[in-house]
């Protein structure tokens, strides 16, 4: 315990906890380890006890200054967390003190603690410890997003992800695969990341570095795909779209190659092609919610009996957050990297998640 100073001159006792804190934009050496108060629930909201927390793309381009929390957002970092609700605000229902959950954050992540909105919240599917769970929530909210609502992919069509390794990239390939019955193709940059996207359901993976679209239209009979879901862009743009049959979509969840383009509008046009992209992490709760009752609903009972899995390429200690970062730099990873936030509940596999209150918030 600590305080701050009150207004008649005393002491104010708030609890403290440990977060990390960017010190300036730069890389992996700018994360400290830094007390900070908790936070406390507000209406519609529970604080949640973080056991284990994913380490995300939009965390490493936030730490490097080129991804700002929407407005009203914490700074913190951490998109995903697992752990125990600690406390709930007025207005919550279906979520209680002592449940197991994971959750998507508005950021907070990072932190022994974290207030998360209650419809971000979900049970942890039956069998999953907390770090496996907080591999979770960022990457199948992203592909469910992408994939299901914007690009509408129906059954038995065509799909690229670009990076299937990735954890979106993971994510996707198994909710095409098992749930629209989809034909899906990959770019990795590695033979041992390519395997592994074609061992969880790929039907071929490219290298990114040759001619992929070439070899996607031979792989494709001359066809090309329904559906590209892209992180790239810039100079891909264009290639992409050449690579779509009539009526097809792509969808930009990032720029990592240029964040402009020049494209062939006349083409576009006439083939009916529709170029569309996102950013989760400004929607609302309610916007949230309505993804997180789907994903309970048709992806949670998938990884349960094992049709869907989850990889997990490295857990760290809280206090390496520096080095979980220097793997996402470095651009090896097949799958999530996750912290170990709370090192002696982590590996904990809850026993009753409560399921059907927490899904019904």
């Amino acid at each position: 315990m600590t305080g701050y100073p009150s207004l008649s001159g005393g002491r104010v006792a708030l609890s403290m906890m440990r977060v990390v804190e960017v010190e300036k934009p730069g890389g992996p050496e700018v994360l400290q380890l830094v007390e900070r108060p908790r936070p406390v629930a507000g209406p519609g909201e529970v604080v949640v006890r973080v056991a284990a927390a994913g380490v995300n793309r939009p965390d490493v381009q936030q730490r490097r200054g080129l991804y700002p929390p929407p407005p009203g957002a914490t700074e913190i970092l951490g998109l995903d967390i697992a752990g125990i609700v600690e406390q709930i605000g007025e207005n919550v229902t279906g979520v209680a003190v002592g449940d197991a959950v994971c959750a998507l954050t508005n950021g907070g992540g990072y932190a022994e603690f974290c207030a998360v909105p209650a419809v971000q919240c979900m049970p942890l599917p039956r069998g999953l410890n907390f770090v496996e769970a907080a591999s979770l929530p960022e990457v199948f909210f992203t592909a469910w997003n992408n994939l299901i609502w914007l690009a509408r992919l129906g059954e038995g069509e065509t799909l690229l992800i670009q990076g299937g390794t990735s954890g979106v990239g993971l994510a996707g390939i198994q909710i095409a695969r098992q749930l629209r019955n989809a034909t899906v193709y990959v770019t990795a940059g590695s033979e041992d990341k390519r395997k592994v996207c074609t061992d969880i359901g790929a039907e071929a993976a490219v290298d990114y570095r040759g001619a992929w679209d070439e070899e996607i239209r031979k792989l494709t009979d001359g066809e090309g795909v329904d559906v590209i879901l892209d992180a790239q862009a810039g100079p891909y743009t264009q290639r992409q779209l050449d690579l779509l049959k009539f009526d097809g979509r792509l969808v930009f969840i990032a720029s990592h190659l240029g964040e402009t383009a020049e494209v062939n509008i006349r083409s576009l046009v006439r083939r009916r092609l529709t170029m569309t992209g996102s950013t989760l992490r400004p929607r609302p709760p309610a916007y949230k919610g309505r993804l997180a009752a789907e994903l309970v609903r048709d992806v949670w009972p998938l990884i349960e009996d094992g049709r869907i899995t989850t990889r997990i390429h490295a857990i760290l200690p809280f206090a390496d957050v520096a080095e979980a970062h220097r793997i996402l730099d470095a651009n090896q990873q097949i799958g999530k990297v996750v912290l170990a936030v709370d090192a002696a509940l982590a590996s904990e596999i809850p026993s009753s998640p409560r399921r059907e209150r927490i899904a019904a918030c």
